[in-house]
């Protein structure tokens, strides 16, 4: 059966040279061959002209002038199928190498083919290669693994990087998930090598889990583990991966539909999984429902509060604090205090020039007509030349940065408003409720002056219908029949004072307790009593004009 296996390792400065000539089994790794096991296949390429002829003067190099804690070398370490001859393995190697590596990097590969635990043959390419990137730029040893230049790339060294995404700082997931299309990448092409050649069996890079064996997988051994009771240990572990595999074929002859029961229990875990969903989403519903009710019990100016509470910063204030923000208007000012820099400098020098030639007149004639040389005057144009050069060529970059905190901060401005936008819709939302409570309270309080005025008005009747009868038996000023508190009067009111004051001194107080007990009788002369005051002072205002 053909075994896939990908793993990827990094070398650190000290270790790519060893590692060079142990995987080409070269100087105290050279005895590797007596042992049984055979380097089938071996070859280097993108090397720099001073290590064409030799390789391991590149890894050498590389340990030499990487830093101390840089990465000197990457190296994939793949089985290859023991199904493929040996001239097959290395073109399948050589094509994955020309896919993942190209013209890009320097690498260098062996293919190993020690024995298995079973006798046969376990054939793996070991594929180092240089993270630093040929860009065709000629560099010695040295130079070569220097920092990068991107402003002078002649200058540095060879930029470092590796993969699509290289130079950027990858998460651990995202490194995971690099490695995984990687070797999607390597089961694609060994697969079709594979066909090619006429063999039936395939690998398959997923992992026991994402498979659904069942299975566990097989740690891996060094080669100091693999020897003695290490290779006894796997022999035994792989004995009972065979007897589980045995096992299973049992139970799927004790329980042929055990497909079926697999779906029913599939089946129940997602009657489970959506239950708990659904619960969740009542659970969230509940939690909004008490929320809603909780602001509407409050008044407008509890819910004045809330909306204080929870109103966001202004997206102006949030922008001028973004870190990116402030980032490049301290770039940008940066700057701005270099090219102010220069320009004062420059108008330093070219003053203290002037100022050197009144003091020195003939130096300076002669400076000028290039007899003689004035070594100050010079000095100082010279400086004069450079702050001016300086102060011109930070001009477009103080451009450049001010565009940038224009863009940045409209990039902040749009991000934070879209941070903010379901928060602000909740204002919006309580400023809308607010406001109609605010309405429904002074509505309410109106009507509540209202009825305690009307109320005051009732409790008031009996006393103002006997003074205003008392006023009209006596005839006082305004309630003759020509008096205008008299005219103001309507009819039905008229009426009852006239008979109040006919009837008999001794009757007229059991007529005011009929008024003060009849509750509707009581509103019909307070609604007389309010009218007569109305159009009295209506007519009132009507004179005064």
């Amino acid at each position: 059966m053909a075994i896939g296996r990908l793993s990827m390792k990094v070398g650190k400065a000290g270790k790519a040279g060893p590692h060079a000539a142990y995987i080409a089994r070269e100087g105290q790794y050279a005895d590797r061959l007596e042992r049984g096991e055979k380097l089938e296949a071996t070859e280097a390429g993108n090397m720099p002209a001073w290590a064409q002829s030799n390789p391991q003067a590149f890894w050498q190099a590389a340990d030499a002038f990487e830093r101390k804690n840089g990465t000197t070398y990457r190296e994939m370490e793949i089985a290859l199928p023991r199904e493929l001859d040996a001239d097959q393995r290395a073109a399948l190697v050589r094509e994955f190498v020309r896919q993942e590596i190209g013209d890009r990097h320097a690498y260098q590969w062996a293919i190993h083919t020690p024995t298995a635990a079973d006798g046969q043959e376990q054939p793996h390419v070991h594929l180092m290669f240089s993270e630093r990137q040929r860009d065709g730029i000629e560099r010695d040893p040295e130079q070569y693994f220097k920092r990068y230049n991107a402003k002078a790339p002649e200058k540095g060294g060879a930029r470092k990087g590796y993969g699509p995404s290289a130079g950027q700082t990858l998460t651990k997931a995202e490194r995971a998930a690099e490695l995984k299309e990687l070797r999607g990448r390597w089961e694609a092409m060994c697969n079709a090598h594979l066909e090619r050649a006429g063999v039936e069996q395939r690998i398959d890079m997923r992992s026991h889990a994402e498979r659904g064996t069942g299975l566990e997988p097989e740690r891996k051994q060094l080669p100091s583990q693999w020897r003695g009771q290490g290779r006894a240990n796997v022999i035994e572990f792989r004995q009972a991966r065979a007897e589980l595999a045995e096992a299973r074929q049992e139970l799927a002859r004790a329980v042929p539909d055990a497909r079926a029961e697999v779906i029913h229990l599939e089946a129940e875990r997602q009657r489970r999984e959506q239950a708990q969903r659904e619960a969740r989403e009542r659970a969230e519903r509940e939690k909004a429902q008490q929320e809603r009710q909780r602001l509407e019990r409050m008044n407008s100016r509890e819910l004045a509060q809330e909306i204080a509470r929870l109103r966001p910063p202004r997206v102006i204030d949030l922008v001028e604090r973004d870190p990116v923000v402030l980032q490049a208007e301290a770039e940008r000012q940066a700057l701005q205090n270099r090219h102010t820099e220069a320009g004062s400098a420059a108008a330093r020098a070219r003053d203290q020039a002037q100022a050197w030639r009144e003091a020195h007149k003939v130096q300076a004639w002669f400076h000028d007509k290039g007899i003689g040389h004035a070594p100050k005057l010079r000095e100082l144009e010279q400086q004069r030349e450079e702050h001016r050069a300086e102060w011109q060529r930070l001009g477009p970059r103080i451009e450049e940065a001010s565009l940038r905190v224009q863009h940045v901060r409209q990039q902040a401005h749009q991000r934070i408003e879209a941070e903010q936008a379901p928060i602000r819709a909740k204002v919006a939302e309580l400023e809308a409720l607010q406001k109609e409570k605010a309405r429904q309270e002074r509505e309410a309080e109106a009507k509540r002056l209202q009825q305690q005025r009307i109320e005051r008005e009732r409790e008031a009747v009996p006393r103002d219908f006997k003074l205003m009868a008392q006023r009209r038996e006596l005839r006082m000023s305004g309630w003759s029949d020509r008096g205008e508190q008299w005219k103001a009067a309507p009819e039905g009111l008229k009426k009852l004072i006239d008979g109040y004051n006919a009837a008999p001194k001794e009757m007229r107080p059991a007529i005011l307790d009929r008024i003060l007990n009849d509750g509707q009788r009581r509103e019909q002369v307070r609604e007389l009593l309010a009218e007569q005051r109305q159009q009295y002072r209506a007519n009132d205002r009507g004179m005064s004009r």
